[in-house]
């Protein structure tokens, strides 16, 4: 556990810093799926916001091979498939899991 808040400080720390206030779950979803979708808009819709973090999900978990992505739309969203189903788990593992695959996220696209 220790180790991996050696991990997650520094990621929470940039995005912090860069937003000015500590990003909950979705809001680091959100400003993923932004980032893949490439098309900085000023509003989106509910449900664009609810598909932009369904991307990043997407994009996060394609990392270990639960998705892979399948091509994008005559929009340029980016669409995957499933490779393997992702484990169940309680909320408070997956949202470990999904801050495992964030770490791994940003420290890709640091180095990019």
């Amino acid at each position: 556990m220790e180790d991996f808040e050696k991990r997650w400080k520094p990621v929470e720390d940039m995005l912090t810093e860069r937003f000015g206030k500590k990003p909950n779950m979705e809001a680091i979803l959100f400003l993923i799926g932004v980032n893949e979708l490439n098309n900085l808009k000023k509003k989106y819709t509910k449900e664009q916001k609810q598909d932009l973090m369904h991307v990043a999900v997407c994009t996060l978990l394609s990392q270990s091979g639960y998705f892979e992505l399948d091509g994008y739309d005559k929009d340029g969203w980016p669409h995957f498939k499933e490779i393997q189903p992702v484990p169940k788990m309680e909320m408070v593992e997956q949202e470990q899991f999904l801050k495992e695959h964030v770490i791994a996220y940003f420290t890709d696209h640091e180095e990019a």
